[in-house]
């Protein structure tokens, strides 16, 4: 769920970025890279991170010249990856035992796995003996989804997000609708009908088809959520077929392809970013961090008239929005270079997801660059806060009243709102969003999608009957 904001100043200074972080981690995986290389002194702690490539990070890269400057023992190397290269290298080291990333970018999805699995450092003694840091900062919401069976955190959230609704208030008006304040998706589906403009170019609506359990399956998860439906029951039986998942699949399938935009299938965040920003499509159903993108008039045509309305209900009234958070967390493997290496590690961590950090790139970057979703106190800052008042509250708010324990309005073997908290999902979640995207496209019926997506989700939830079966 990699949600990059396209930014101008982003364009402006991402190729030569990604050229040093390139060249860093051609040293990186070679295993050539001393600390003279890098124009580090001989004596210095090289502390090693893998991050995933977006704006945020990028950000963070740019300002580390001041951490090393306040911490001249301490040098940098960032290893930057796309969300599915970093996924995949970042979970194959910590899962093998590797000990080539000191610190590691992961998420809501992984962090509370591998605590359970004792693959990451318990980070709550370090939050407790760093004076000023304020763990209980952190929004609630984000802290839970960041902790081990045992209550305590192990990764430190960067920026976090929920999901809303983004429409277009001057389309809204000449059209003579009015957007309740908890819209149905009954209703979006009624408003995309009536705003849909086949002549004029214009979508009602713009929704994710591109296939991915990060893409596609986000939005589609919680109509699923939001309808009744559940991927799995209490004894993980695979339930895609039951009525509550066809009414949302086929809701969703038949939305898109009534008032979609063009090439739905093949559209993600970014391409629907694209198409709102620049006024092809009436309304926006995504991630929060969005709002920064919709409102920068440098990137935006539409800045200024767009409203936000909650993740809408489904036909009993039931919220179901998303929580996501990009987190940093520390790799049990750390520690087996030493107690230094793991203090200069958290150093870094503590320092890049601290109150300071966030003012620092609000002045630094503009404030609308300031990661968002992670602590309470940046949404009082007053240039924060008068920057994003169009969306800030609707954004705290949709995190704060996120629940990945309770993703249906039945019970669940599995945490997660807008992915099942299991390692197979990231195959199963692709999968069936191939089986979905393809009937986006108008290559099977949405029922078709489901049968097969049925069979996939069975032979998971086999292997979970077997193992308590067995215990």
């Amino acid at each position: 769920m990699n949600y990059a904001r396209p930014g101008s100043r982003v364009r402006r200074r991402l190729r030569p970025a990604f050229v040093a972080l390139a060249a860093v981690l051609t040293l990186v995986l070679s295993g050539c890279a001393g600390a003279g290389s890098l124009g580090a002194p001989a004596d210095a702690r090289i502390v090693t991170i893998a991050i995933v490539s977006n704006p945020q990070m990028e950000d963070a890269v740019e300002l580390t010249p001041r951490f090393e400057a306040e911490n001249p023992g301490i040098k940098l190397r960032f290893v930057s990856l796309s969300e599915n290269e970093a996924r995949a290298k970042i979970t194959a080291s910590v899962a093998t035992g590797g000990d080539e990333f000191d610190a590691v970018m992961i998420s809501n999805y992984e962090t509370p796995q591998w605590a359970r699995n004792g693959w990451l450092t318990d980070l709550d003694p370090m939050m407790a003996a760093t004076p000023g840091y304020d763990e209980n900062d952190f929004i609630p919401s984000i802290r839970s989804a960041l902790s081990g069976p045992d209550g305590h955190m192990y990764s430190v959230p960067f920026y976090g997000e929920s999901s809303f609704l983004m429409y277009r208030k001057d389309l809204f008006a000449q059209a003579g609708l009015t957007m309740p304040a908890r819209p149905t998706w009954d209703d979006v589906a009624r408003f995309a009908d009536r705003l849909t403009d086949r002549d004029r170019q214009q979508a009602g609506i713009c929704l994710r088809g591109k296939p991915g359990w990060g893409e596609l399956m986000a939005p589609l998860d919680t109509v699923i959520n939001a309808f009744g439906g559940r991927w799995f029951d209490e004894q993980w039986n695979a339930q895609l077929e039951s009525p509550e998942v066809r009414r949302a699949v086929n809701f969703y399938v038949d939305l898109l392809s009534r008032d979609g935009q063009d090439g739905a299938p093949a559209s993600g965040f970014s391409e629907c970013g694209t198409q709102f920003a620049q006024g092809n499509t009436a309304m926006w159903y995504d991630a929060t961090v969005a709002a920064g993108l919709v409102e920068s008039p440098d990137e935006s045509t539409v800045a200024g008239k767009v409203g936000y309305a909650p993740a809408p209900t489904g036909p009993d009234g039931r919220p179901a929005g998303w929580l996501y958070t990009w987190s940093l967390a520390i790799p049990k493997t750390t520690a087996e270079k030493g107690p230094e290496q793991v203090d200069a590690t958290w150093k870094f961590l503590s320092w890049m997801t601290s109150k300071p950090y966030q003012r620092m790139v609000g002045e630094e970057l503009g404030w609308t660059s300031v990661p968002p979703g992670a602590r309470r106190s940046t949404y009082s800052i007053p240039e924060y806060a008068q920057e994003s008042k169009a969306y800030a509250p609707q954004t705290l708010q949709a995190i704060s009243s996120a629940d990945q324990s309770k993703p249906s309005a039945r019970p669940v073997p599995y945490t997660g709102l807008q992915f099942v908290g299991i390692p197979e999902f990231q195959d199963l979640g692709t999968r069936v969003s191939q089986q979905v995207s393809a009937a986006i496209a108008g290559q099977q019926t949405a029922d078709e999608a489901l049968q097969e997506s049925q069979r996939y989700a069975e032979t998971v939830g086999e292997s979970y009957q077997q193992e308590g079966a067995g215990r």
